[in-house]
C-alpha cells in the first residue's frame, strides 16, 4: 500500500540527506597528506601541477608519494613544472593497490597504467609500471622504459579506502627517461586579450585605462590568479566605480588578483583568507577576503559581498584568470549596508547585477524556520533535518 504523503516525504528527505553525506566523504587527497608534514613538498606540487583534481575525481586511484628528501632530489634537476607533472603523473596508478594488494600480485608481478600514460604524453608502453615482489619480502617499481631497473620499493601505507584510494609511501622517484624529457612551456598569454575575447572587456578596460595592468603581467612568470567579473556586473557598478578616487580605483582593481598562482582545486581547498595584490603591511589595508568552498561552487567572500567563481578563462600554471559573478568590494572601501528581510527576499537571487552591498549568503530565517547557513553545504543538511523534524510530528 501507498505510502501517507508525510512518510512518503520523510523518506525521499533521508534519501537526500544519505545523498549529501556520501557526496562529502569523496577522497581528497590534498587533505589526506596534510595530516603528514613529510610529504608537504610533495602535496604541494601535485597541486601545482594540478594533479591533486584529477586524482580526487578518479574512483579508483592508487597514489605513490614520496618523502621530502626525495623531492629536494628532483627539484634539484631544476626541472619545468611541465616536466615535474609528467613525472609525478607516474606515480599515480588508475588501479587499487593497498599494501595487502602488493604483497599478494599473482605470479609476483603485474604492469599497471599510471595517468602519465592517460595523459597521452608517454610515448608508446612509457607510462606503464612493473610492479614486482623483490627478495626479502620487499616490492620494487619500475617505469616500462627504464630496462627493468627498480629504483623505488614500497615502505608504508599512509592511508586505503578500498578500494577507492590508496596512498602509500615509496623510497625514490620511479625513473624513466620519457617522463624525465624537457616539455616546451606554453606560448606568453596576453592578459587584457584573454579577458576582452572571454567575457570581462570591461574589466580589461578598467585595467588599462588605470595603467596598472603592467603589475599584473609583471607576477604572471612567478604565480598570478585573478578573478575577473564578466561584463554585465562591472556595467552595473561603474557608478560607484567612478566616485572612488584613483588611488581607490587603484586598489579596487589589484583587489582583484592573488600574487600567487591556484589552481580551482587549490581554491577548493583553502577555505580561509587569503592577501591580494591590494593587500599592504599597513594596519588598516588588509585587503584580504575569504574563500570558501560550498559543494561544487567556490566562493570569495568580503564583507561586502560574496562572489562565486562561474568559469575559467585560463589555468595553466603559473596563471590562473577565472570568471565570477559579482566585483569584490573591499570594507576598506565600501561600507555594508543594513539588512532589510524584506527588500532582500524580494530582490533577485542569482548575483548577476553585482550591485548589492549586502552579502548574498547573509543569515536568514525560512518559512519552515530553518536556518540557512553557508559553510560547506551545511546549510542545505540543516533544513533537510529542520523539515524532518518537522514531518516526524505530522
Amino acid at each position: 500500500m501507498p505510502l501517507p504523503p508525510a512518510k512518503s516525504s520523510f523518506s525521499l528527505l533521508v534519501l537526500l540527506f544519505l545523498a549529501i553525506t556520501a557526496t562529502s566523504s569523496a577522497h581528497n587527497i590534498t587533505r589526506i597528506l596534510a595530516k603528514h608534514p613529510e610529504f608537504s613538498t610533495f602535496n604541494r606540487y601535485l597541486s601545482l601541477t594540478h594533479l591533486a583534481s584529477e586524482i580526487n575525481r578518479r574512483l579508483t586511484i592508487t597514489v605513490c608519494a614520496v618523502d621530502n628528501a626525495a623531492m629536494d632530489d628532483l627539484l634539484d634537476k631544476h626541472m619545468s613544472i611541465y616536466t615535474l607533472k609528467n613525472v609525478l603523473s607516474l606515480h599515480v596508478f588508475a588501479d587499487y593497490f593497498g599494501s595487502k594488494q602488493l604483497h599478494r600480485i599473482t605470479k609476483g608481478t603485474t604492469l599497471t597504467a599510471t595517468l602519465f600514460q592517460a595523459t597521452g604524453e608517454a610515448p608508446g608502453t612509457s607510462g606503464y609500471v612493473n610492479i614486482t615482489k623483490l627478495k626479502g619480502k620487499k616490492v620494487g617499481f619500475a617505469a616500462e622504459d627504464n630496462d627493468g631497473h627498480f629504483s623505488a620499493n614500497f615502505v608504508k601505507s599512509i592511508q586505503e579506502i578500498p578500494y577507492n584510494i590508496s596512498v602509500i609511501q615509496i623510497s625514490n622517484f620511479i625513473t624513466s627517461p620519457a617522463a624525465e624529457a624537457p616539455v616546451a612551456a606554453p606560448a606568453e598569454v596576453d592578459l587584457i586579450d584573454l579577458m576582452s575575447k572571454k567575457g570581462c572587456k570591461e574589466f580589461a578596460k578598467l585595467l588599462q585605462n588605470s595603467q596598472i595592468s603592467k603589475q599584473f603581467t609583471d607576477l604572471m612568470e612567478n604565480g598570478l590568479t585573478v578573478f575577473c567579473p564578466i561584463d554585465k556586473v562591472v556595467n552595473t557598478f561603474l557608478p560607484k566605480y567612478k566616485n572612488l578616487t584613483k588611488n581607490g580605483q587603484i586598489s579596487l582593481l589589484l583587489y582583484h588578483g592573488i600574487p600567487d598562482y591556484h589552481s580551482l582545486g587549490m581554491l577548493r581547498s583553502k577555505n580561509g583568507f587569503i592577501n591580494t595584490m591590494a593587500t599592504t603591511k599597513g594596519k588598516n589595508n588588509k585587503y584580504d577576503f575569504s574563500i570558501q568552498n560550498d559543494g561544487d561552487n567556490v566562493k570569495l567572500e568580503t564583507n561586502i559581498v560574496t562572489a562565486k567563481i562561474t568559469g575559467t578563462l585560463l589555468d595553466e600554471e603559473p596563471i590562473a584568470v577565472y570568471k565570477i559573478d559579482k566585483v569584490l568590494q573591499p570594507s576598506e572601501l565600501f561600507k555594508a549596508q543594513s539588512i532589510n528581510t524584506k527588500d532582500t527576499s524580494s530582490g533577485d537571487s542569482d548575483g548577476d547585477d553585482g550591485d548589492g552591498d549586502v552579502p548574498a549568503d547573509s543569515t536568514a530565517a525560512n518559512n519552515n524556520g530553518a536556518m540557512i547557513m553557508s559553510v560547506n553545504g551545511g546549510w542545505l543538511i540543516t533544513f533537510v533535518l529542520s523539515i524532518i523534524g518537522n514531518l516526524v510530528f505530522v
